[in-house]
Formats: C-alpha cells, sequence, structure tokens
C-alpha cells in the first residue's frame, strides 16, 4: 500500500502514486486506447520526475477519456498536493473515494492534506476509517500520530507511533517520531535511546540524526551531538533551516528549540 505522509516527508516516502491496470471501455478506438497508455506513462513519468503541473495536465487529459477511474483522480491530488493546491487535492481524493470508497490509499493521502491544513479532526477521522478496516494498517497509526501531535495530544502520539514502529520494524520514520515524541514528553533518556537504535540501524537517516543531535545538545552531550551533525550536514542540508523544521518537517517544539539552540551556538 502506497501511504501518503505529509508534504513534509517526500524526502522520506513521496506522495504513494497508486498504480492502476486502467481497462479501456469497449466502444474506445484503437487510436482512443493507445493514447491513453501514452498518457498513462507520461503522467506517471512526469508525477515521479516532480514535474507537477506538467503532470497535473496529463492526468487531467485521462479523466477526460475516463473520469470514473478512482486512482486517476488519486493522482491527480497527489500532483495538486505537491504543488500545495490542498482544496483542489482534497476534492479529487473525495470523488476517488465516492467512486472506490473501500480503497484506503485516497483516505491515507486526503488526511495528509488535511494536515497540511492542520485540520487534525478531519485527518484523524480518515485514519480512523482506514484502521477501522484494518487495525494493523502501520502508515495510518503514525499518520494518525502526527494528527495527535499537532492537536499536542502527545500521549495519543506516542502510543501510535509505537504502535506504527512495532507493527513494521523496518517503518524508520515511525520510529523517529515515536523518539522525537517522546522526547516532547519529557521522557529523554527514552528518546535518546530509541534515537541511537535508528542511527545505528539507518546510519544516512538524516532525519534520526538531526533530532539525536538536538537531544544530545540539551542534554550536554555536546561532543556526541557534534559529530552527529558532521554526518546530517553531508546528508540534508533542509536540517539548518529551523522554519522548515518547525512548519515543514513539524518536530515537537521542545526539540525543535534544542536544534535551535544548537544552530545557533554551532553558528
Amino acid at each position: 500500500m502506497k501511504v501518503l505522509w505529509s508534504l513534509c516527508l517526500c524526502l522520506l516516502v513521496g506522495w504513494g502514486l497508486v498504480p492502476s491496470a486502467i481497462a479501456a471501455p469497449a466502444d474506445f478506438s484503437q487510436a482512443d486506447i493507445q493514447e491513453i497508455a501514452t498518457l498513462r506513462e507520461k503522467a506517471f513519468i512526469t508525477s515521479r520526475e516532480g514535474d507537477y503541473a506538467a503532470a497535473d495536465e496529463l492526468w487531467t487529459q485521462l479523466l477526460d477519456y475516463l473520469p470514473d477511474e478512482p486512482a486517476i483522480w488519486s493522482n491527480r491530488g497527489i500532483v495538486r498536493a505537491s504543488q500545495l493546491q490542498l482544496d483542489a487535492a482534497i476534492m479529487d481524493y473525495t470523488q476517488a473515494i465516492m467512486l472506490a470508497p473501500d480503497e484506503v490509499d485516497a483516505y491515507l493521502n486526503r488526511g495528509a492534506a488535511y494536515e497540511m491544513q492542520r485540520d487534525w479532526d478531519e485527518a484523524i477521522a480518515d485514519y480512523n476509517y482506514v484502521l477501522d478496516l484494518d487495525p494493523k494498517e502501520a502508515g495510518a497509526l503514525n499518520n494518525r500520530g502526527n494528527a495527535e501531535a499537532g492537536q499536542g495530544n502527545w500521549d495519543a502520539a506516542i502510543a501510535d507511533y509505537q504502535a506504527a514502529a512495532d507493527l513494521d520494524p523496518n517503518f524508520a520514520l515511525a520510529r523517529v517520531n515515536y523518539g522525537l515524541a517522546l522526547y516532547q514528553a519529557g521522557r529523554v533518556d527514552e528518546a535518546l535511546t530509541v534515537l541511537r537504535g535508528i542511527v545505528r540501524k539507518y546510519p544516512n537517516f538524516p532525519d534520526a540524526r538531526a533530532a539525536l543531535t538536538a537531544g544530545l545538545w540539551a542534554a550536554n552531550q555536546r561532543g556526541e551531538a557534534e559529530s552527529q551533525w558532521v554526518a546530517v550536514e553531508g546528508l540534508d542540508s533542509r536540517y539548518k533551516d529551523i522554519e522548515w523544521i518547525r512548519t515543514i518537517r513539524r518536530w515537537p517544539p521542545t526539540v525543535a528549540d534544542a536544534l535551535e539552540q544548537f544552530l545557533t551556538l554551532e553558528g
């Protein structure tokens, strides 16, 4: 299953394009069928390359042929969300849901778009729907944790992040979110243990190293913090941007404050 996490995490998982085996209606000409196949291929390529405006046009052209295909609506929603056209994206996801109410991808993607609008209740409602269908859907648990964190409900967020990470031991993002939420809740030693474990397993994961940097610095373990930061700088320069950390990546405020203090003194 493809999961949309949030725009802030495009670096980690992308928007999760929905694959589809499109069956053209029987009354389509051979030329129409070929055009649909060509448009579909180009739409996927441009979407994955990040040419979202071009991709939007291609998915729209496909909808002219196949207006009842939910995957096309969902994929156009993805490229619109990638352009921060959130109301339009939500409308597309909603249309996909109307056409295929039991397919969970559009609910996950719509929930993440609601998160970007800070509409936590609507986001949680979409994730709850997915979890009603499958209580072990790790992506929905992680995303619900994000929305609960947005509400400041850290105990609920911790529980969901931990459940997501335990269900999928390779779900590194959920484990980082768990560590960040533990830190926000004042459980600093537990948070550092979690983050160190992620860094050992995924040494090239900049989010984990940056979070560990912040936690270590605040805990006065400054030599280790500086060594972690050296690796972060070589992996992803965005972690130098506190505004990005706070508003796009959406770290908890206590950890973001710690990283800002580190960067100020380092600078």
